[in-house]
């Protein structure tokens, strides 16, 4: 995963989807939605079509699934399912591009903490670094360790285990390439003796398909090799890597 920015709708697309929030609120509160019909009739409708292009720019040029970031994004997703919470079937920041598999994961499970708090990563709203680990020697996403608790993370562990993140041996090897591709790029980098900062950034931006980008400038990245050297040889440029990261 990778931390995604969502992009504001026009005023008009914004207008068409709270109009269509009020139908399906007006017609629960009579009895009457029907979910997949209302939906059904909204995404087939031309006024709807600004809501997918801007989630599928959202998402980057290949426009991936913005859970697993290695299958293609095949429709809108429903971050909070639309069956249990109708309420939010047209609200923009409960819309996501999603793939078919991690989909089928899903289905309609959302669990939520004592609080309501959605123990799910939506990386619209959180940083999935904050949530998520990688293993580099097998290319296996885990839920990340939080100190503070002194176990993983329950939002880590529970995206893990509803989308199967440690289980997809084609995402498993999908990850493991990009990242020896990202190692490539800095092991070249800090071959030369001078590292460009600007330059190193570019190419491992467009090197990243699975957003493995912030999680090595992490502290846990860090540790690896050859973004240690990286770190310890040209701490200036890690910095300035790190400081671009954190503003993007």
């Amino acid at each position: 995963m990778r931390r995604i920015v969502r992009k504001e709708l026009t005023p008009a697309t914004t207008a068409a989807l709270e109009r269509r929030q009020a139908e399906a609120d007006s017609a629960r509160a009579s009895g009457m939605l029907d979910v997949n019909a209302a939906w059904r009739a909204a995404r087939d409708s031309s006024e709807f079509r600004p809501v997918l292009l801007a989630l599928q720019d959202m998402s980057g040029h290949a426009r991936r699934c913005m859970y697993c970031l290695d299958s293609h994004g095949t429709d809108v997703e429903h971050f909070r399912p639309k069956s249990v919470y109708p309420e939010s079937m047209f609200r923009w920041a409960n819309l996501l591009l999603g793939c078919t598999e991690c989909g089928r994961f899903k289905g309609n499970r959302f669990p939520v903490d004592e609080h309501g708090v959605p123990q799910l990563i939506d990386p619209t709203s959180v940083d999935p670094w904050e949530h998520l680990d990688f293993d580099p020697a097998t290319g296996i996403l885990t839920a990340r360790f939080d100190p503070a608790r002194g176990a993983p993370s329950p939002i880590g562990v529970a995206t893990v285990e509803i989308l199967r993140l440690d289980q997809r041996e084609v995402l498993s090897r999908g990850h493991s390439r990009t990242f020896r591709r990202l190692c490539g790029v800095v092991e070249r980098a800090t071959a030369s003796g001078r590292v460009d900062a600007v330059g190193l950034m570019h190419e491992l931006l467009a090197a990243d398909d699975h957003g493995l980008v912030d999680w090595c400038f992490s502290v846990r990245g860090r540790r690896e090799e050859p973004f240690r050297t990286l770190y310890e040889r040209h701490h200036d440029a890690w910095e300035a890597c790190a400081q671009h990261l954190s503003l993007a």
